[in-house]
């Protein structure tokens, strides 16, 4: 016992305000998310495709972009013209779609031309912009998804509402926007929560050493506070109580009051840092991706240069089994999809989104006993979003192992086997409250949200209290030494 009260002690000294922290950074991540360009914004920057310089094919792009077992090949308009984006295994690569010549940003002047032409097509002002830097990481582009697009040129645009936009120089694409009321708010929301200063997340592993360090140093206060909590409680005629006063009492109280929240939080905030050390990651495994790698001969769609609608402003190639596909995007919500024929002059007849049938023998390939695909419900215990507003996501269920498909774009967006199932309520339901109940609810799910977190906040602040009269009942003469300087 005597081991258990020393350690819950002295570790909850330092961990309460690690706690203060995390309870008040979380209330303003639930308002105001990390950074990211929504798909709605990616898509209406696009300007349209000037076909008239489209004078080569994808399957040409391929082999001048020298990518190993390519997938997908995209077609976008830049101010300097058509570009295609070759995507496999490695980093993307832009290829120009009049004379297959590489197309990587490498001039300031045209990453500055790239942003302003994005944001002139969403209305903004574009007259102030400026290029603000290039670089591999800053605040709110160390997150890994990017590490294909670095360099980032930012564009600060000088707009009402401070908009800065990040330039891809691989691809040329704008892959990140922010403005000056998430950046102000995610510096107290996710910057804090995350441990995040740029210094030490462009350091990956260093950054999940640390965090995962923490956070299991903070789970451990968390459980014996818990257990001391209910060891220490009193019972007497008029009710449960507390053989402590003062802050002492407050800490007591609040702590077995929110024992069961404060200890599954933590647990699953611990889980998030766990990267397949005790649940499975959601990823495909190395034979399912390397059976979905293998990719038919691109030449299968010579001629489509031909083919390019003046309405897309973006025009995607992929393979989805053993054959190509072609998805034509026209609005943010619109598109359209067809098989590639032997004749791609002569192509199938397009719809909007894959069928099942195609989506059930695509999974056929990687796994076996697999039932009819559904699509998943707006209200399923495992949501998952199409890319494209409205678009159907297939899940196909093979034997213990579920593979969501989006119907819009041919990606495996996860895969759910027991393990990855668990860690969705292990993970997301405790740690964002995201059970079913509550996210058809979301206002009061809010709620619920705002006010565990204050409350434990407040509990948090009784033990740093607390372990600061500790500080200065153990070291009394760092304490008069340290006043007696300021003083001085």
């Amino acid at each position: 016992m005597k081991a258990l009260v020393l350690l819950h002690r002295w570790l909850g000294v330092g961990f309460c305000l690690l706690f203060a922290m995390w309870f008040a950074s979380g209330i303003v991540m639930h308002f105001v998310p990390f950074p990211a360009l929504t798909e709605a914004a990616r898509f209406t920057g696009l300007p349209p495709i000037d076909v008239s310089r489209v004078r080569h094919g994808p399957h040409e792009a391929v082999a001048a972009s020298h990518i190993e077992g390519a997938r997908r090949v995209r077609l976008i308009q830049r101010p300097d013209g058509p570009v295609y984006i070759v995507t496999g295994a490695s980093k993307p690569a832009a290829v120009r779609a009049d004379d297959l010549s590489a197309a990587a940003v490498t001039s300031d002047q045209l990453a500055l031309a790239i942003a302003q032409a994005h944001a002139r097509q969403l209305g903004i002002d574009t007259t102030r912009a400026i290029l603000a830097s290039v670089a591999d990481y800053d605040q709110w582009s160390v997150p890994n998804g990017y590490d294909e697009h670095r360099p980032l040129y930012r564009v600060a645009l000088y707009d009402p509402s401070g908009i800065e936009l990040y330039v891809s120089s691989r691809t040329g694409e704008v892959v990140l926007d922010t403005t000056r009321y998430e950046r102000a708010w995610n510096y107290p929301g996710s910057v804090v929560h995350w441990i995040y200063p740029t210094v030490l997340r462009r350091n990956w592993a260093a950054w999940d050493k640390v965090v995962w360090t923490l956070s299991l140093g903070a789970l451990v206060v968390a459980v014996t506070g818990a257990i001391l909590g209910a060891i220490k409680m009193r019972v007497s005629r008029s009710g449960l109580g507390s053989p402590f006063r003062g802050w002492h009492a407050w800490h007591h109280i609040l702590g077995l009051f929110t024992a069961t929240f404060v200890v599954t939080w933590i647990f699953s905030g611990w889980l998030s840092m766990d990267h397949g050390l005790l649940f499975s990651r959601g990823r495909l495994s190395d034979a399912e991706a390397a059976t979905i790698a293998r990719t038919p001969d691109w030449n299968g769609v010579a001629g489509e240069a031909r083919s390019v609608p003046e309405s897309a402003k973006e025009v995607e190639w992929f393979a989805f089994g053993e054959r190509f596909y072609k998805r034509e995007l026209t609005g943010v919500d619109s598109q359209s999809i067809a098989a590639i024929g032997s004749d791609p002059r002569h192509p199938q007849t397009a719809r909007s989104y894959l069928s099942p049938e195609e989506v059930d023998g695509f999974i056929r390939r990687i796994a076996s006993n697999c039932a009819a695909p559904v699509v998943v419900g707006a209200g399923d215990h495992y949501p998952a979003v199409s890319l494209i507003p409205g678009a159907p996501v297939y899940r196909s269920v093979c034997g213990d192992v579920w593979f969501q498909v989006d119907g819009a774009t041919g990606r495996v967006m996860e895969r759910l086997d027991s393990s990855r199932r668990a860690y969705r309520w292990a993970y997301t339901a405790l740690h964002t409250l995201d059970f079913p109940i509550l996210s058809a609810h979301p206002t009061v799910r809010s709620m619920l949200i705002v006010v565990l977190c204050v409350i434990g906040f407040l509990f948090s602040v009784t033990g740093a209290v607390i372990g600061w009269r500790r500080l200065r009942f153990h070291f009394p003469s760092q304490g008069v030494a340290l006043k007696s300087k300021v003083v001085s």
